[in-house]
């Protein structure tokens, strides 16, 4: 059973070491980069999520607010460790985190921008609900923006 757990001195160290396969490094941040997002987005309201299955942590999530409008959640990073994708733990997780979000109230949408190669993270977020928005940032020409209305 997937569940949504704090990142701690417990266990950071076991979040740090998490990784995603050679092929999709060049879409998202290492699990330690992810950690220290997180404090640098203390302003931003950012939540680090980290993932578990049962005792097993799994993957990692940031969330942020943006910084100006549109003022929504920004799903900034998510990953399922290597040794755990094709299980379904994904699209738990994700669900889990837009449960969180809408629970919380703050904004109405969540947002992330997908490399438009990232074929897997776009099916995922298709399959939660998350829809094209047609917007395209020019500081990021190879991502596409992806919205979910809470």
């Amino acid at each position: 059973m997937i569940s949504l757990v704090k990142i701690d001195e417990s266990n950071q160290e076991k979040a740090e070491i998490l990784e995603v396969s050679e092929n999709q490094k060049s879409f998202l941040d290492s699990a330690a980069g992810i950690i220290k997002r997180a404090e640098i987005y203390k302003n931003l309201n950012s939540h680090l999520f980290g993932i578990a299955n049962e005792e097993t942590l799994v993957g990692l999530a940031l969330v942020k607010d943006f910084e100006e409008e549109p003022f929504a959640y920004d799903l900034q990073q998510f990953m399922i460790d290597k040794n755990f994708q094709g299980r379904g733990y994904g699209t738990e997780a994700l669900k889990l985190i837009l449960e969180y979000l809408k629970k919380e109230g703050r904004f109405e949408s969540v947002e992330i921008c997908v490399k438009k190669e990232d074929f897997p993270a776009i099916k995922l977020y298709e399959k939660v609900g998350f829809k094209n928005s047609g917007y395209i940032d020019e500081n990021l020409p190879d991502c596409v923006n992806y919205i979910y209305h809470l």
